[in-house]
């Protein structure tokens, strides 16, 4: 059979489209009836969160690429037109879900147990009244009737906000359009009086008493819209002096920028869509006409209520055990760099808590009198950031403190700008980003003096130093005493400062200058290992994979017999099970109460195991367009925690999908099997890890979990592959049973023709599975379970 040539488009999925199935994804979450309540009405918000900043970032640059006039293809062989066109088709009927989900089932369940979004014209007449009064009161300054007519031009609308689109007339004139802005410094949800829980929305108070603001006139219409603007908008880095100024400038131009998408009401009718499609220009395929509110991102408020039993269980981000205080300690004087010196921490949010890890080690830096310097990467921080606190603290109390902010954070760069004017009134050293790259890495940096000599303390992340979305993001950090890493880490951070990026490192993999090259090599290797009779096994986890040359190198690693497991949330390029291309390739999405943002890389090197996590995902420009590290995790406690999240998350049976290789996505279901919620175990099992005391981050119950992916080398290397023939392996185990002639027969016998010892060098035995599959244990232990699970019920 000849090669496959992996360039045809048909192997490859277009990005725009894969992203708009992960925000179907996010969708079933919010019409998932196993999900109560509030926690469906979270997921609706979301919905509108996300899809409004994918029309703003991919389809505004997908216009901007059609009014240019390009028309070269994606790897998937779609134009920038033949794109737009096809996102529209496949964006419709989501927004149409999401609105009738909500006016059909949950407002109405929400509705049933005390919560309600009320018709104004249902309220009583004392209702009415009061509300009247306070719209006078409150609402009726800040509202500006905006016409247009031939004494008016027409008004500017500014992004993502919502209006009323009034159709009116006096005698003997014509119509008029007036545009009303929604206040967005007034609550979207105004309570009914006399009630609790109940509310009315502010633009339908608005509508109802329109004759307060537009008085003497004949309403002819009133109507919903909103307008989404493009958010790509882009200076000449190579000749601005300042690169505050093109921030600064690119947040002004945002407000002017071409209009992608209106969203009106169902019923608006034909003159006030066809005055808002001329003067916005826009074509009649980017009106979206909407049953629901528009905008459901206001509908997060509801989940403030205190409403336990139409929410999820609460989850608090636990203490690191490592970071309890040791028995015999009853000073405390242990350090948190005594803790990192003695073995490196592997800290999960928000599994464990934010504050009591990374912030610690923040904290501990800036007021340890042995810490000489302190450095950080901020890409997003919150807005009433302790880390930047505890950087300033660092300063004040005499420490070198460097800062890296990222002001190209898409949609936190006025949050940002507002950071490095603090820090540098504070007299700290910031560098504000670098021209042609974005700086995305997760990473701090301490120099501390010790009786030995300087030490160098490292965390590298895969998420940002955001107190709040380490609330609800899942990410990985490490904290090391590694010297490697820290001389590592130094050579990136003078790099934010200097002229040029190293392009040697020790341990880490650094992006954009060795890391395409590292995971390509280790890809390679896998693919050498599985041609040479080799186990191998690649499996990743990462939040997109977009990038065509590492789909490439997947697509040749599967035809050559590795097997390969993708857990990829967002972007997905490649098409798996794919006749001689894919077909040993399962793409998994995992979409949960917590957004799966971690990333970790696996790849098993013939017994001699490579682990890391880090910042980058598949994407080009992670790989090649942004400042990222990826560190290795090499302690085997450390291993063994990733193993389990990793193996946890592909025995997921309630929130885990798995793409067909037409690019849909099947949800998978416990069936006769118990529910297996990769984030309800690992909440389980840092609860269980804080409750046995000081030790590792979490209890890895092995036996929820398939004990296939090592964490440490095999002992005989395992690399040149085959077994001894003369060796022999005990099979008995204790577990002998009586047989009818009064001897014994042990478990392993009993089931004598599902398990074998394979021909290698890293695994004892192979287990055949019901399904015709095999599965691979170093361990008698292991096999014994798996064969349990397999056979004994059936026995």
């Amino acid at each position: 059979m000849s090669e496959p040539d992996l360039t045809n488009p048909q192997y490859y999925l277009n990005r725009e489209l894969s992203e708009l199935a992960y925000q179907e994804r996010v969708l079933s979450e919010g019409t998932d009836e196993r999900n109560p309540p509030l926690e469906r009405l979270r997921f609706l918000a979301f919905f509108t969160k996300n899809t409004d900043e994918f029309f703003m970032k991919r389809v505004g640059g997908l216009k901007q690429q059609i009014t240019a006039g390009v028309t070269v293809t994606t790897s998937d062989g779609r134009t920038p037109r033949e794109q737009l066109h096809d996102i529209i088709d496949a964006a419709r009927p989501l927004f149409h879900r999401q609105d009738t989900y909500w006016q059909t089932e949950l407002k109405p369940e929400l509705a049933d147990v005390g919560i309600a979004i009320r018709e104004y014209a249902d309220l009583s007449g004392a209702q009415r009244d009061q509300l009247r009064t306070y719209f006078e009161q409150s609402v009726l300054p800040t509202l500006t009737p905006l016409a247009f007519d031939p004494a008016h031009p027409f008004p500017f609308i500014s992004n993502l906000s919502l209006s009323l689109a009034v159709l009116s007339t006096k005698a003997g004139e014509g119509t008029t359009f007036t545009r009303i802005k929604i206040p967005s410094n007034q609550p979207r949800l105004v309570d009914v009086p006399d009630t609790s829980e109940q509310y009315v929305l502010i633009e339908d108070l608005i509508e109802a008493n329109i004759d307060m603001l537009l008085p003497g006139l004949d309403i002819l219409d009133i109507s919903k819209f909103r307008v989404t603007r493009n958010a790509e908008v882009r200076r000449n880095e190579e000749v601005a002096e300042d690169l505050v100024d093109i921030i600064e400038d690119v947040l002004e131009q945002r407000r002017f920028a071409t209009v992608v998408r209106i969203e009106v009401d169902a019923d608006m009718p034909d003159e006030s869509v066809a005055i808002l499609t001329e003067h916005l220009d826009v074509d009649d395929r980017e009106v979206f006409h909407r049953e629901g509110p528009i905008d459901y991102e206001d509908f997060f408020a509801l989940l403030e209520l205190e409403r336990p039993d139409l929410k999820l269980q609460s989850w608090t981000p636990q203490t690191h055990p490592r970071l309890l205080p040791k028995a015999g300690d009853t000073r405390n004087e242990t350090t948190i760099f005594d803790e990192i010196r003695e073995d490196d921490i592997l800290v999960h949010h928000p599994y464990h808590a934010f504050e009591t890890t990374v912030q610690r080690f923040l904290d501990a830096a800036a007021n340890d009198p042995n810490v000489l310097a302190v450095k950080a990467a901020i890409y997003r921080t919150a807005s009433d950031s302790k880390v930047i606190q505890s950087l300033i603290d660092a300063a004040d109390n005499g420490k070198q403190v460097a800062v890296m902010v990222e002001l190209k954070a898409r949609f936190d760069e006025k949050n940002n700008l507002e950071w490095v004017r603090r820090l540098e009134e504070e007299g700290i050293h910031v560098a504000y980003g670098t021209v042609g790259l974005k700086t995305h890495t997760k990473t701090a940096l301490v120099v501390r003096q010790e009786a030995d000599g300087v030490q160098l303390y490292s965390h590298v992340g895969t998420g940002n130093y955001h107190s709040e979305t380490a609330k609800g993001y899942s990410d990985l950090g490490l904290l090391t005493a590694d010297r490697d890493v820290g001389q590592d880490l130094t050579k990136v951070f003078n790099f934010f400062t200097g002229p040029t990026l190293d392009d040697r490192f020790r341990k880490l993999l650094i992006a954009p200058v060795t890391m395409r090259e590292r995971f390509t090599e280790m890809v390679r290797r896998e693919v050498e290992h599985a041609r040479a009779g080799r186990r191998a096994r690649i499996v990743v986890k990462v939040n997109g994979l977009e990038d065509p040359t590492m789909v490439e190198e997947l697509y040749r690693a599967s035809t050559a017999g590795v097997e390969i497991d993708l857990i990829v949330r967002d972007i997905c390029r490649l098409r798996p099970g794919l006749e001689a291309v894919s077909e040993n390739i399962t793409v998994h999405s995992i979409v949960g109460r917590f957004l799966e943002h971690a990333r970790i890389f696996y790849f098993e090197n013939a017994g001699d195991p490579g682990w890391y996590i880090g910042s980058a995902d598949w994407m080009m420009r992670n790989l090649d367009h942004r400042v990222e590290a990826v560190s290795p995790v090499e302690e085997t406690r450390l291993r063994e925690q990733l193993r389990f999240i990793l193996e946890a998350s592909l025995t997921d049976n309630r929130r885990r999908w798995v793409m067909q290789s037409d690019g849909s996505y099947e949800r998978v279901t416990p069936d006769d099997e118990p529910v297996r919620d990769i984030q309800e175990m690992l909440m389980a099992a840092t609860e269980a890890a804080l409750e046995r005391g000081y030790g590792p981050g979490m209890d890895v119950d092995t036996d929820l979990i398939e004990e296939s992916l090592l964490v440490e080398a095999a002992s005989d290397g395992g690399v040149d592959g085959g077994r001894d023939s003369s060796a022999t392996i005990d099979d008995s185990d204790g577990d002998e049973e009586g047989r009818s002639d009064g001897g014994t027969v042990s478990f392993f016998d009993r089931y004598a023709e599902h398990w074998y010892h394979p021909d290698s060098e890293t695994y004892e035995w192979a287990v055949r599975t019901g399904d015709g599959d095999r599965r691979y244990f170093k361990t008698r232990d292991g096999a014994r379970t798996r064969l349990r699970a397999e056979y004994e019920t059936s026995s």
